[in-house]
């Protein structure tokens, strides 16, 4: 599918049907929810970027699911730091219950939290979503994850992407980013063929449930 396309069926996202039911404000106009999957370095980061660049502010925007990794100290304490990024690594339960609050709308601004690469932290309340955007763009790795709290995701987002990529390109993709946030190139290899792939593997055997699958 083209990014024309993927764009287009984002745009009928945002103007899509109402939620509301009876009740419904009619000055409040409907909120929908896409999310975009896929596997560390599959490039899902640049396409909600693109498709909500392409949208426009007054229509779109761009809520990642990394906001919701535990902090650092969190994962010393549980032993989890050399599997930072697995699923466990996450509040995916404050994930599903920040979509629920996404998509019903009700506040004037909703405050989500976004991750850091620089201090390796998730920083909460640094991006606002205000009532009246009809559509986030979410994205991150396990949208598409059946069981735990990541199951309630797919019953929260009206459609989901999974972006996939060459193995190779994506294996080279992560070691950059590994390199330009300080690790050596024999460390960033390491760890994107380590803690990363068994990720990937993961993320990968939900491709199935995904509403459209796009090449990164």
């Amino acid at each position: 599918m083209s990014f024309e396309a993927l764009v287009e069926r984002a745009r009928v996202l945002a103007g899509g049907g109402s939620q509301g039911g009876c009740g419904a404000d009619p000055g409040i106009v409907p909120r929908h929810l896409l999310g975009i999957a896929g596997a560390p370095g599959s490039g899902k980061s640049t396409l909600a970027a693109k498709v909500a660049d392409a949208l426009g502010p007054d229509l779109a925007i761009v809520v990642p699911m990394d906001g919701f990794h535990l902090a650092q100290a969190e994962l010393e304490r549980l032993g989890r730091a050399g599997r930072k990024g697995a699923p466990d690594t996450f509040d995916a339960s404050g994930f599903v219950a920040l979509l629920a609050r996404l998509r019903d709308a009700e506040e004037p601004v909703t405050y989500a939290p976004q991750f850091r690469r620089e201090v390796e932290e998730p920083i909460a309340g640094a991006i606002p979503v205000p009532r009246e955007l009809p559509l986030v763009i979410v994205e991150g790795n396990y949208l598409l994850v059946d069981d735990g709290p990541w199951a309630g995701v797919c019953d929260l987002v009206d459609e989901c992407w999974f972006v996939e990529v060459d193995e190779q390109v994506r294996m080279e993709r992560l070691v950059a980013r590994h390199r330009a946030y300080g690790r050596t190139e024999e460390d960033a290899r390491a760890f994107a063929a380590g803690s990363d792939q068994a990720n990937a593997e993961v993320i990968a055997a939900t491709r199935g449930r995904a509403d459209v699958v796009v090449a990164g």
